[in-house]
Parts: structure tokens; sequence; C-alpha cells
């Protein structure tokens, strides 16, 4: 796959031969010689990987990484930190600044591609998520907050053969509150990640003779396990496996012997990369939910309505009831608009009390209301209207210390063949308008002479 790849190295030399490398496979590639240039090129560029060399003069990798993060702009660019440094503590400084991987020089060109291509499938979902949760935002739709930086209450599955190493990694996990569960072998792991949800997976390659990367690809085939970080605990001879294991869907490693922090740092950026993924996904789900909803009485709104009336019509048929509150305009001149509302909350409450799960009731537009039905026979959708017309009559509305006698007029139109939804809304609409004309509160059912058909 193609991406924009940033290079940021002091050296002159070293930025020279990552950019051919990265070049050779295809990839569009920027460098900077400097900290600040960095950050410059990051956003101006909107790089899809950044990779950091950690020791620079003046502004070091570190801090990069950490203004980086810090910024809207760049915070969802995945950084590997390339080093000389061999210290373990240097490592976890730089999983704690935000990178996502750290890689040693001289800079192994498989797993550094290995790396890049399992980093750029995360970023890929994630920048999808991001731009329709922008979109809505843009429409109005307010995001939900950010997920909590603790990681405590997260559930982690840990999959090793190895008693003592599970117990070693349980206690590690556990002093960040991670509730932890194990599993001794790759069918009780399945067991446990089909009936459960977790939001870390810890796997052995050792487990039932090189069973981890068969149960990582499985996580990976399965909708609901697809989104479940994978870390992988390896060897240092198991280099292949873990390469694989990128290829495959894995997200992290940890070789062993595991350093504590190590495992910590990796756990948690994991664990809220997966949150983060989960609110866009909320939000996305909660703009789309409100595109179609009225904001006022909660019900579906016109726009839904007329999709769905289409998909009735193509497949057999369709029913419509229009509903006109009776002298609502009087209601928002003497009591106020806030009343106004109240009042259309209330009738929509009662539509909807009084509806089948399968019809569809809509906020047509001001006063007026809409429901979607299957087709049926014209006498017993006049049937359902009257009922729902002796429902709103039945009982005064109150609001506050008021109460207020409140009826409706309906149109009934059942969907002659071949007919459009327009044609359909504007039968039940002289209906309606028949129905007012002839006193209010009362149901007509179109007659051959209200449709307008060619």
């Amino acid at each position: 796959m193609s991406a924009r790849v940033l290079v940021v190295d002091d050296v002159a030399a070293n930025l020279k031969l990552l950019e051919a490398r990265l070049s050779a496979e295809y990839y569009e590639v920027a460098v900077a010689s400097s900290g600040p240039e960095a950050l410059r090129v990051a956003q101006s560029w909107n790089p899809d990987v950044v990779l950091l060399d950690v020791m620079m003069p003046g502004m070091d990798g570190y801090e990069v990484c950490r203004l980086m993060k810090a910024s809207p702009q760049t915070a969802h660019i995945p950084v590997v930190m390339i080093t000389a440094l061999v210290d373990q503590a240097e490592r976890v400084r730089g999983l704690e600044a935000g990178a996502d991987d750290f890689l040693s020089k001289p800079v192994d060109h498989t797993t550094l591609f290995a790396r890049v291509r399992a980093l750029l499938r995360t970023k890929q979902v994630l920048d999808a998520f991001r731009l329709r949760a922008e979109t809505a935002k843009d429409l109005g739709f307010e995001p939900m907050p950010d997920p909590a930086k603790t990681v405590a209450g997260a559930r982690a599955l840990i999959a090793t053969e190895d008693d003592g190493e599970a117990a070693g990694l349980s206690a590690i996990l556990a002093e960040d509150g991670i509730v932890v569960t194990r599993a001794p072998d790759a069918s009780s792991a399945w067991e446990r990640l089909v009936t459960d949800d977790y939001d870390l997976a810890v796997l052995s390659l050792w487990l039932d003779d090189g069973e981890g990367l068969r149960l990582a690809s499985r996580m990976r085939a399965q909708t609901a396990m697809r989104e479940v970080p994978v870390l992988l605990v390896a060897d240092l001879d198991q280099k292949s496996q873990v390469l694989r294991g990128f290829d495959i869907g894995a997200n992290d490693h940890v070789l062993r012997p595991v350093d504590p922090n190590e495992l910590r740092a990796r756990a948690r950026n994991q664990i809220r990369r997966k949150r983060y993924q989960e609110r866009l996904r909320a939000d996305l789900q909660r703009s789309l939910e409100m595109a179609v909803t009225d904001s006022l009485t909660g019900l579906r709104n016109r726009r839904y309505v007329m999709r769905h009336l289409e998909g009735l019509l193509r497949n057999g048929g369709a029913t419509v009831l229009l509903i006109d509150v009776d002298r609502f305009k009087s209601v928002n001149d003497t009591y106020g608009h806030a009343f106004g509302d109240a009042v259309l909350r209330d009738v929509a409450d009662r539509l909807r009390l009084h509806l089948r799960a399968v019809d569809v009731v809509a906020r047509y537009g001001g006063e007026e209301f809409i429901i979607a039905m299957a087709p049926q026979p014209a006498e017993d959708a006049a049937g359902v209207a009257e009922r729902l017309r002796g429902a709103l009559a039945s009982a005064p509305v109150q609001v506050g210390d008021t109460t207020l006698n409140v009826t409706a007029s309906i149109g009934v139109a059942v969907a002659m063949p071949e007919c459009s939804v327009d044609q359909l809304c504007g039968a039940a609409d002289k209906a309606l308008y028949r129905a007012k004309a002839n006193g209010r509160n009362r149901v007509e059912s179109a007659a051959p002479s209200d449709w307008a058909l060619p």
C-alpha cells in the first residue's frame, strides 16, 4: 500500500538512505533534518507515518513526538522512533511520549516495512472514522468527550501456556488497573474471546506450538473481534513469526524477558487507541441517528420516512397516514411556542404508543406527522387512523398547570400500482385537506379523484 512517510534525522546520510529505500517501495517521502522542521512538515504535508530519530540537537525526538501527539492536527499520525540507544528505559520513554514503536539502528528494513504496513492499516481505519466524525461536526453534531487517559477497568486476555509467565504478565498489567483473564491454550482463549469483550489480547507465540498466530488470524476474520488490539509475546529468535504476525494484523509486540514498564506502556497505548476508535464509531452512529431523527419529538424525520416509503413501494406497496394537529397556530399564538412544542411532543408520544414496531411514524413538518405502513385494505387503514384520532382526542394535553384538548385530522392513502412516493403522499394530503374542510377531528380516505397519476 502506498502512503506518505516523513523521515526525520539530523544526519544527511541517514535521510538519503531511508528516503531511497522507502521510495523503492513506492512510498511518497518527505524529509526533515530537525525537530522544528519536522513539526512544520507534519502540519503542512499530513504524512501517514513519521520515522523519527531520537538523538537530534536542540529538540530531540521525544519532544517532537510529545508535541505531535499534543496537536489535534497530528495526534493521529503513527510515529516510529529510531535510535542507536539500547537502554530499555529509552524505549519506554519513547512509548510514553506517544510513539507507536521503537526501532534500533542500524534499521532492519524488513522489520521497518512490516511495522509501517501494520501501522498504516490501523491508521486507515481511524482516518475513515475521523473523516466521518469531522463531517458530522461540520453539520453541527457535537462530538462525544474524549475517552479517559486511564486504562483502569480495561479487560485483557492473556493466552500463554506458561503458568509463571501468565502470573507475571497479569501482575504487570494489574498495576494499571487492567482486569486480566488467563487462557492456557488456544481453544480456551478462543472460547473466552467469543463469549466476552476484551480491550486487549496478549498472545504468546509459543501457544500450542505456534497457534498464537492462528488465533490472531481468526480474531481478524471475525467482525466482533477485529478491533481488539493484539500484542504478541515473543522470544528474540522469533523475529520471522513477529513479522508474520504484523502482516496478519497484530498491533504490537514485546520480547522476552518482558520489561514491565515497556509492557505497561504498550498495553496503555493499544487500549487508548481502541477506546478512541470506539468513540469515533459512537460519534458516527450518533450523528447518523441524529441525521434521520427529528430533534423536537424524537421521531424519524421527513428525509428518513420518504426513503422508507420508497423501499416499501419497491417491495409491493405502502399505506400513508398524514396527520395534522387541528388549529395549532392558535395554540402557539395563545400559549407560546414552548407550550406548542410540548403539545407536539405529547402527540408524538401518543402516536408512537398506538402503533406497531414495524410502522414508521415521523414528523412531516410543523404540526404535521406521517405514518408509513405496509399495504393493507383501505378500510383497515382507515380503522388504524380512527384509533389514532381517538387516542389524541381521548385526554387533554397537560403542560405544567395548563390543560388543553387537542385533536387532529387524518388523511389516508393506500398506494395504487406503479405510483410514486410523491403521488402517494399527494393523495393522502388531499384526503387530509378534505378532513379539515369537513370540520376537523376526523378521518378521510383518498378518493380516486385525489390521485394525480399520468
